[in-house]
């Protein structure tokens, strides 16, 4: 399915409030409540939408310290990143995972309630990780932007 400037409206007003109405949508984008829902259900079934979910406050959770962690392994083998990327998955804490290029293997995204919970995380979770050789990590100090998709990709449509 090719997008036009119309399905690119659609999905740059999802990003911004996923609970809109057929109706709120359509009149946003011009077009009648039917048609907007007819090709809000083809951008669905052709996977341009793959979920809609809440963006929460995680502070109100507690989870107020953001670390990156630079994970390098032992070794690149299939064996060895196959056995890491199995185990992280299974860390709670773990909320975004990268297999990287350059000299990290990974870098992970991890959220805490502090630097304490942090020692936690990487005494119960982090150093258990199969094949690591090293760990390094850096915290947050403010976040300044955080997109769920980046602009540039409703191109005139957001304008």
């Amino acid at each position: 399915m090719a997008l036009d400037r119309k399905d690119l409206a659609i999905l740059a007003e999802l990003t911004t409030n996923a609970r809109a109405s057929h109706t709120e949508l359509a009149t946003k984008v011009g077009l009648s409540s039917t048609a907007l829902a007819r090709r809000q259900k083809a951008l669905e079934d052709d996977g341009y939408i793959q979920a809609y979910q809440a963006a929460l406050d995680l502070a109100q959770f507690g989870l107020t310290t953001t670390v990156l962690v630079r994970i390098a392994l032992e070794s690149q083998s299939d064996e060895a990143l196959k056995a890491f990327e199995a185990e992280v998955v299974k860390c709670p804490s773990v909320v975004r995972c990268f297999l990287m290029s350059g000299t990290d293997d990974y870098i992970l995204i991890v959220l805490a309630r502090d630097i304490q919970d942090f020692e936690r995380i990487h005494r119960t979770e982090l150093s258990r990780l199969p094949r690591v050789a090293r760990v390094q990590s850096s915290f947050a100090l403010r976040e300044i932007v955080n997109r769920a998709v980046p602009t540039v990709v409703f191109g005139e449509a957001k304008r």
